[in-house]
């Protein structure tokens, strides 16, 4: 249940900024793919965890490439 609600916003993300502003993540998937898959698979703890450290990641000097939800 908190997952699902944690999730509106990152799509909601998805369906509007994400869909005029270039594509900017240096990952695959997407950090927002990432956090509902990672949400979705752990939930809201662990999920939400997993997310803000994958993002974290996200930025000029740190790696990039294939990324999956453990």
């Amino acid at each position: 249940m908190v997952s699902r609600i944690l999730i509106v916003p990152i799509r909601l993300w998805q369906l509007t900024f994400s869909a005029i502003l270039p594509p900017s993540c240096r990952f695959t998937p997407s950090c927002s793919a990432y956090a509902i898959t990672a949400l979705q698979r752990h939930g809201p703890f662990k999920g939400g965890w997993l997310a803000i450290r994958r993002i974290g990641r996200c930025h000029p000097w740190g790696s990039s490439g294939y990324d999956p939800v453990p």
